[in-house]
């Protein structure tokens, strides 16, 4: 490219300043002519040269790096074969940091572990005859977060409507402060609006009261973390509240007391619906309903 731009500056030089001169002269205008011809014959040739050499292979650019990079692994494997026997020798090594991965899950809580091969990772709950009962697929593929969610939900439900159970038949069937100590016959689904705000408020607040108290225990402050997490110490369902001391040491004891209260409150929490239900149905009591 530089050959043919001297070229045209030559051309350029020659054309315009001694054409007048050029053309005076016959022999001078030949001469003009013929270096004009060698001239462009020139151009022709070097743009010609120029477009093949666009095509042309550049192997030498290439060959250095194909060089290098066949001593680099020429280099590079015996050092492979070399670190080979040493990882074999190492197996046990490899092992002990699987298992440190495996164990990584989550620390053991109340004697419970976290395993990915067991349904729930192995939460207490799942009894005969139906075993692990997950016919919507909640907890398929779900991770241990999201697991213990789940079962800090179960657990909570189950006490409240072990509570309600309890409430509907104690509410509508014996004396009670609210109604003077006398036996109101008001079935239970409306209560709540004959209740005066004085004893309602009292009520609302120890719930909200004891409600900051499991958040704080058991779920991770916004802002310190991703939102609806609980913490990674904490056991689903357990805020620390045992007056009684009815709570078991060991792990088997504390799986079978878990089991047992999950299934009185899966129970209750069938219970309760059905209460509400029937006494929506034909505006009589629960124990109205059985003949009391």
């Amino acid at each position: 490219l530089i050959f043919l731009i001297v070229l045209l500056i030559n051309l350029h030089t020659i054309h315009p300043s001694t054409l007048p001169l050029l053309c005076s002269q016959s022999s001078s205008h030949r001469n003009y002519h013929s270096k004009i011809n060698s001239i462009m014959k020139l151009a022709i040739l070097s743009v010609t040269i120029s477009a093949a050499c666009a095509f042309a292979p550049s192997t030498p650019a290439f060959t250095g790096s194909a060089l290098r990079m066949s001593e680099q692994e020429t280099e590079t494997a015996p050092t492979a074969v070399v670190n080979a026997p040493a990882a074999a020798a190492n197996g046990e090594a490899v092992a002990a940091v699987a298992v440190e991965e495996v164990a990584a899950l989550g620390p053991t809580l109340n004697g419970w572990t976290p395993d990915a091969a067991l349904p729930c990772y192995g939460l207490p709950g799942a009894i005969a005859p139906l075993g692990f009962f997950d016919p919507l697929g909640f907890s398929k593929d779900a991770e241990l977060g999201a697991v213990k969610r789940l079962r800090e939900a179960e657990i909570m439900h189950g006490r409240v409507a072990m509570m309600a159970t309890l409430g509907y038949i104690i509410g509508e069937s014996t004396p009670t402060i609210t109604y003077g100590m006398d036996i109101h016959h008001t079935i239970a689904n409306n209560q709540i609006p004959e209740i005066p705000g004085t004893v309602l408020f009292p009520f609302f607040l120890a719930i909200n009261i004891s409600e900051a108290i499991r958040a704080s225990t058991g779920w991770v402050e916004p802002g310190l973390g991703p939102l609806f997490t609980l913490r990674e110490t904490y056991y689903p369902g357990d805020i620390r509240f045992d007056p009684l001391g009815l709570k078991p040491k060991g792990a088997v004891e504390f799986d079978n007391m878990q089991t047992k209260e999950l299934n009185n409150g899966r129970l209750a929490m069938i219970a309760a619906a059905g209460f509400c239900a029937q006494e929506q149905i034909n505006g009589q009591g629960i124990l109205e309903n059985l003949g009391f």
